[in-house]
């Protein structure tokens, strides 16, 4: 606005050291003192503080946003404050581009500095060099203002303080106490939800982006789209540099639960040549969650691929000494989806019946006398599934290698995508379960369409401000609740490769006794016509 307000600004040259040098007294010697005799009547004159500035301190604890969380006449204060080094300068004739853009951004960045609640200045600094506190604020000065809010006036240099005589006696000694302290005393997991970027868009929906965001379930935002060629560019970056990392945390029972993320897309994960780096990023978060102490780690989505590692198996294989214990939770999306299905139900169709949930499923089903229609194309397969059940079961497993074979079947079991061409062999009225990921489009109008297995937290988890990916706030992946239930039963063996049939009853009625709810998939999405 400045720029197009003031068509002298077009003269400006891009640089002009004098103008720095002029900008730097005018900051010292104008703006400096002005923000503190200012900022320091807000609070002293009652009327100020009640109406203006008490929005300012509304916040309990100081986050970036906070900076500019403000009455519109501080902004007004403020932006003078800004200005008069920057119109200063340029009046005697020393101003610059760079001198208006600089000053703005790193005065924004100062702000933000102040108030980020994050500690990053070493103590190491002003022992050194001990003039240095009296130039320079830290976020730890500044969030004792916020919490005393009688003390430490200063915009940015702690100077005025000490001759005003308003320097928190404090100040020096909670900045070293928390510095020196830093990875001190730092609580360890108890268990990881060790988790990967679904796409681009979605990889802006962690709560380190935005907590706004994160705190709803994921979809896409288009106020978000111009961030997209930023996000794009992330994903290069964390594939050539980056390791597992922290996405979120929360506590149940005393107990801390985080999930980190391996720093690939879903994409990447079908990929041939990126597999053997995909599978040493998991390796490593399972050995430094080995080093930490973690009791249970848990894998996630496209981490358990049976082509990529086995479900798990090959990293407990290779390290048979690990003290964490590595579990992949389909035995609970098993029994969630199991416990889903019509209790007098008779006949279902199963497609991905050859994969890990498909093959639990199947089995679990003929036991329980239900006849199970498996769509697959490997007879060799389908026979090794059968062989498995009971002899006087296995007549309740069928080979099917067509959908026209389940169109009077209204009960389907979706572990392998199908398009909305395979779903119309369905007849009115089916009710599609799914474990696939992506879940299939919802194309049926007369039919209805059961969400991916999930399970509600129990009431006493504290600390959930966020969102796992599609599900509501509180609700968890069914194997994330399985690795939950584990660690909270304190089992000591590995759940990796094959599913134990006979265990899914034993995880699913554990998991109630320990406060988790299913999420019924018949909160049927049914599509009015």
């Amino acid at each position: 606005m400045g720029y197009y307000i003031f068509p002298c600004s077009e003269s400006l040259p891009r640089w002009n050291t004098k103008g720095f040098i002029a900008l730097q007294i005018l900051h010292v010697a104008v703006s400096e003192p002005l923000y503190y005799v200012l900022h320091r009547h807000f609070h002293r004159n009652k009327y100020l503080f009640t109406h203006y500035h008490s929005l300012h301190h509304s916040s309990p604890v100081p986050q970036i946003p906070t900076a500019g969380h403000a009455t519109l006449l501080e902004h007004i204060v403020l932006s003078v404050i800004v200005a008069i080094p920057i119109l200063g300068s340029s009046i005697i004739g020393y101003g610059s581009i760079s001198l208006i853009y600089g000053y703005i951004l790193m005065f924004d960045f100062l702000r933000c500095l102040g108030h980020c609640n994050v500690e990053i200045i070493p103590h190491r600094w002003f022992e050194t060099f001990p003039f240095l506190r009296y130039l320079l604020y830290t976020p730890t000065y500044h969030s004792l203002h916020h919490t005393e809010k009688d003390s430490n006036f200063c915009l940015f240099m702690p100077l005025f303080d000490a001759l005003g005589n308003t320097l928190n006696s404090k100040s020096w000694e909670d900045h070293k106490k928390i510095t020196s302290a830093s990875g001190e005393h730092v609580r360890v997991p108890d268990f990881v939800f060790l988790a990967h970027v679904v796409d681009v868009t979605a990889s802006m929906h962690p709560p380190f982006v935005l907590r706004s965001v994160a705190s709803l379930p994921y979809s896409p935002k288009l106020f978000m789209l111009p961030f997209w060629p930023l996000a794009f560019s992330a994903m290069f970056a964390l594939w050539a540099w980056s390791k597992t990392f922290l996405i979120n945390f929360y506590w149940l029972r005393g107990r801390l639960h985080q999930t980190w993320a391996v720093p690939r897309y879903g994409f990447q994960y079908f990929l041939p040549f990126a597999q053997t780096g995909i599978n040493k990023q998991i390796e490593d978060a399972i050995l430094r969650a080995d080093r930490l102490g973690v009791k249970v780690l848990s894998l996630a989505a496209l981490n358990k691929n049976e082509s990529l590692n086995g479900g798990g198996t090959l990293f407990v294989d290779k390290h048979p000494n690990l003290k964490v214990r590595v579990v992949h939770g389909n035995t609970c999306t098993a029994a969630v989806i199991l416990n889903e299905l019509p209790k007098d139900v008779k006949e279902v169709f199963l497609t991905g019946a050859t994969s890990k949930l498909g093959r639990a499923i199947a089995l679990y089903l003929c036991r329980k006398r239900v006849r199970v229609l498996m769509l697959t194309l490997s007879t060799e397969r389908f026979q090794k599934i059968q062989k498995e059940a009971p002899i006087d079961c296995q007549n309740y497993l069928v080979q099917v290698t067509k959908y026209q074979a389940a169109q009077h079947c209204k009960t389907w079991i979706v572990g392998k995508w199908i398009t909305p061409r395979e779903q119309n062999w369905a007849p009115q009225g089916t009710h599609f379960h799914q474990f696939v990921v992506p879940p299939i489009l919802h194309f049926r109008r007369d039919c209805t369409y059961g969400d991916l297995a999930a399970m509600r937290l129990p009431d006493d988890v504290e600390g959930l401000g966020f969102c796992e990916y599609t599900m509501d706030r509180g609700v968890a992946h069914a194997c994330h609740a399985g690795g939950v239930v584990h660690l909270l039963e304190g089992w000591t063996h590995h759940e990796v490769g094959a599913i134990d049939v006979d265990k899914i009853d034993l995880v699913w009625e554990a998991a109630l006794k320990h406060g988790f709810k299913p999420v019924s998939s018949l909160r049927n999405r049914q599509i009015s016509s």
